[in-house]
């Protein structure tokens, strides 16, 4: 029988005897003529230009450290004079010269101190210089006396002159002259930079809040005005209690002068006070060298004395004076502000050290009206008491009583 068309094309179509070949392989895969997807050359360059930009950000934030650091203390200053810019604005006068009569003020009163210290200064040194001889030869005798030597002021002044230490010291100061020019320059230029930018933000307050406030949704204007006013009030605060412990600086140091019969006691305490406050961790040891440089010309032991009591009051100050007037007028706990001090100066340095309670405390107020308060349990814990436990059922001893007395009599 011949077979059907059907039958034809189905054993045409069948496969052949043997193994199954391999099904060949879907688009898309890896092999040796496989495309690439499309997607990975858009990723890399995704990446590498991330990368660039991270990079670029980077470089540039790093060369623009030292101007953003002057912006901050500029800022910083700004809020601490807005209190008395408002004040002379709302009384008549133009933003920018009630700005203007501050620095002048602040300006005068700081080269009139400067001017008076730098006279004084000057005139001890010069005292020091003549009476030095003097100085040598008491030392020198004090040495022979105890210590039965035989030492002379010339042999002394011939060994110094001659000394390899004097001449490599005389020879790397020749040659600092011109680091140390530049370094002033640097300083002048910065001191420059950071008043242009303070009253340039005194001046222009209300217009740099407006342009702030343009950006953003009328919720978030209420809350950049509140930040602003909070971190004015925080900043006035923190210069209240350095100046309240300027004065209290000012006065021990005073009494103490006038007991040693120190010259010049009155500048000498207005020079502790403002200087051990208002110049972050190097403050301290320039408030006290002049005042045992001048107490020196007095008495040598006199500047022992000086030395001892700068390092009790600084103890005192900063762990029992300046913890209490920080927290009370910019309102944040002992614990905080010494901790934002530390960790200030790790970040910023000096600047860090200024600036770091004014900036924690604004935060700290800013912050806290976010945050959802609730009433606090009457637990005595709360109060530094522990609580007493009730005793749950008879003791041991009492149990162990009761057992004895149930037991049956002996036969």
């Amino acid at each position: 029988m011949a077979p059907t068309d059907e039958t034809g094309q189905a054993a045409r179509h069948a496969s052949p005897p043997g193994p199954t070949p391999p099904a060949p392989p879907p688009a898309g895969t890896t092999g040796p003529g496989a495309r690439m997807p499309r997607w990975l050359p858009r990723a890399m360059v995704l990446a590498l230009s991330l990368v660039a930009v991270f990079q670029l950000g980077s470089w540039a934030f790093h060369q623009l450290t030292g101007l953003l650091i002057n912006i901050l203390i500029a800022f910083f200053l700004a809020l601490a004079m807005e209190p008395a810019v408002s004040w002379m604005a709302g009384r008549g006068l133009r933003r920018g010269l009630a700005t203007f009569l501050v620095f002048l003020a602040v300006l005068v009163a700081t080269a009139g101190f400067v001017t008076l210290l730098g006279s004084m200064l000057a005139g001890q040194i010069v005292k020091i210089v003549e009476d030095f001889p003097d100085y040598l030869d008491s030392v020198i005798n004090w040495v022979n006396g105890h210590f039965h030597t035989d030492l002379r002021r010339v042999d002394i002044q011939e060994g110094l002159l001659r000394s390899d230490w004097l001449r490599n010291y005389v020879q790397n100061s020749a040659t600092g002259v011109l680091d140390v020019s530049a370094q002033v320059l640097g300083g002048l230029f910065q001191l420059l930079t950071i008043v242009l930018f303070a009253f340039y933000f005194a001046a222009d307050g209300p217009r740099l809040r407006r342009a702030l406030c343009s950006v953003l949704p009328p919720a978030r204007q209420a809350e950049v005005l509140r930040a602003w006013e909070i971190a004015v009030d925080k900043t006035g605060g923190y210069l209240y209690s350095r100046g309240l412990m300027a004065l209290i600086s000012g006065v021990a140091h005073y009494i103490l002068l006038e007991i040693l019969e120190v010259p010049y006691a009155p500048a000498l305490a207005v020079w502790v006070g403002l200087v051990s406050q208002f110049i972050p961790t190097i403050g301290t040891y320039l408030a006290g060298a002049l005042p045992m440089l001048i107490a020196f010309t007095v008495n040598p032991w006199y500047a022992l004395w000086v030395l001892i009591f700068v390092v009790v009051y600084q103890q005192f100050e900063n762990y029992v004076l300046q913890p209490k007037l920080t927290s009370k007028t910019v309102d944040i706990h002992p614990a905080v502000a010494f901790g934002s001090v530390i960790a200030g100066t790790a970040l910023l340095g000096a600047v860090g050290a200024l600036i770091a309670i004014p900036a924690v405390a604004t935060l700290q107020a800013f912050l806290g009206a976010y945050v959802k308060r609730y009433a606090v349990t009457d637990d005595p814990r709360v109060h530094g008491r522990r609580r007493e436990r009730r005793p749950s059922g008879p003791g041991l001893v009492t149990r162990l009583r009761g057992l004895r007395g149930r037991r049956p009599p002996r036969q």
